[in-house]
């Protein structure tokens, strides 16, 4: 008997991943579409809404801040915006939940509104860094109080005028600079509002901004908007992420006999590191029936299975797969040699510290993987099964479910109950493609038989 953690999932060990499948739409579009949304002038039309509690999350924040919103509904989503000075202040704090990008994002978008707003989150959130928002917020003008680790709830005292910034970001991250970029829509009148940074991230907030008929400037990695224009509501059809179509794309490069194509996945260049970086590995992908829709770059992507070889990660592409390095862990850990990836502090301080993490769970199943201060050093070769503690984070906990393609062994993985943050479907979307996956839910506390994956 084995006592099974809530929201645990069992994996049994080989497989291979074949058809076609859909993953859900990408996280960062639909959080952007609601905000700027909210604040245009009209009805924007939303469709591949992603449907999961991080974006949720910013749309009921929306909500209480009494923007009138329909859905969603199977994806669709209606926004009568507010236009930039038509938020209420909220009669409780906006419980962002698990969504830093909701709560960096919000700072900005907050800084310059008329009245006082309070955002909190859960544990995890209320332990992630926000003074690489505050500060230069506070350089903008804003008045805003956080605990004394710079961490969550921050509390934004409105009614204050902000001032332009030329800001260079002293770290790349595309939520610092989309940040300032929405608080630059709320500076004195006419004056621009600048960010640098050191190295290329996704720009889907530049992209959704012109969209939506603000203008934007983007040359040599500095982004600027001047304040004084006015968003115009739009219709978004939102692609599907890929950084839920990596864990896809890692399995079927890994699993013998594999065969997948990914549809209508949303391939901004600024997002793709993880193409190039299974590609540098040997990874046999091809991007099928390239096109633009809505001023974002979508195609559908053939994974078929390959052998891959351990590599050094460039470093100009760590930004461009900051979000994806769990599913390429795997990846690293199925590859012939050794792969080393440096240059990616950043992953120590998201929903979990994701090179310890990932580094204890790849030791757990047998594989040589050494954590550095900002990267790791991992040895490829064969899995064996065994059992994750996720830590409450759904990428590592999607990762090592694909892992199980390649294990002699099942694997369990604890305390995935966050997949549905970006991922909701995860398991029947895995089923459908091959995914010999289960969930368990023990909301009672007592033992459970360690269940052969597929009886639940």
């Amino acid at each position: 008997m084995s006592s099974l953690h809530p929201h645990t999932f069992l994996v049994a060990p080989g497989g291979r991943l074949h058809g076609s499948v859909r993953v859900p739409g990408d996280k960062s579009i639909s959080h952007r579409a609601i905000m700027l949304g909210a604040i245009a002038e009209g009805t924007t039309h939303i469709a591949g809404f992603l449907e999961g509690e991080d974006s949720l999350a910013t749309l009921n924040a929306f909500r209480q801040m009494g923007v009138h919103i329909e859905g969603p509904h199977q994806g669709r989503v209606t926004v009568q915006g507010v236009g930039l000075h038509g938020l209420q202040a909220p009669s409780a704090p906006l419980n962002l939940g698990n969504s830093g990008t909701s709560m960096r994002l919000l700072a900005g978008l907050l800084a310059g509104q008329a009245f006082d707003v309070v955002m909190t989150g859960d544990d995890s959130l209320s332990r992630r860094p926000m003074r690489r928002v505050t500060e230069p917020l506070r350089q903008m003008g804003a008045r805003i109080d956080t605990t004394e680790k710079g961490t969550p709830p921050l509390h934004i005292h409105g009614g204050t005028r902000l001032k332009a910034i030329d800001y260079a970001m002293p770290m790349a991250s595309a939520q610092v600079k989309s940040c300032l970029l929405l608080a630059g829509l709320y500076a004195q009148d006419g004056l621009t509002t600048c960010v640098t940074e050191p190295a290329p991230t996704r720009d889907h907030t530049e992209r959704m901004l012109k969209g939506f008929g603000y203008p934007v400037t983007n040359k040599s990695g500095k982004a600027c908007v001047s304040s004084g224009h006015r968003l115009t509501a739009t219709a978004i059809d939102v692609p599907a992420d890929i950084s839920s179509a990596a864990f896809f794309m890692v399995g079927a490069s890994i699993a013998e006999g594999s065969d997948l194509t990914l549809e209508h996945v949303g391939i901004n260049p600024t997002r793709t590191g993880v193409i190039n970086i299974l590609r540098l590995m040997g990874a046999n992908i091809e991007i099928l029936r390239e096109r633009e829709i809505g001023g974002e770059p979508v195609a559908d992507i053939r994974v078929r299975a390959s052998r891959l070889r351990g590599v050094v990660i460039p470093r100009d592409q760590v930004p461009l797969a900051i979000d994806e390095f769990p599913a390429l862990f795997i990846a690293a850990a199925c590859a012939e040699g050794e792969t080393v990836l440096a240059g990616a502090e950043e992953l120590r301080v998201k929903e979990s510290d994701r090179i310890q993490v990932m580094a204890d769970g790849l030791l757990a199943l047998g594989v040589d993987a050494r954590p550095t201060p900002d990267g790791m050093i991992i040895r490829g070769g064969g899995l064996s099964g065994g059992r994750i503690n996720s830590h409450g984070d759904h990428r590592i906990a999607m990762a090592f479910a694909m892992a199980a393609l390649r294990a002699n062994d099942p694997i369990s993985i604890d305390d995935c109950a966050n997949v549905a943050t970006s991922f909701p479907g995860f398991i029947a979307l895995a089923r459908d493609a091959g995914l010999d996956i289960s969930a368990v839910i023990d909301v009672t506390g007592v033992e459970h038989s360690f269940l052969t994956p597929g009886s639940v």
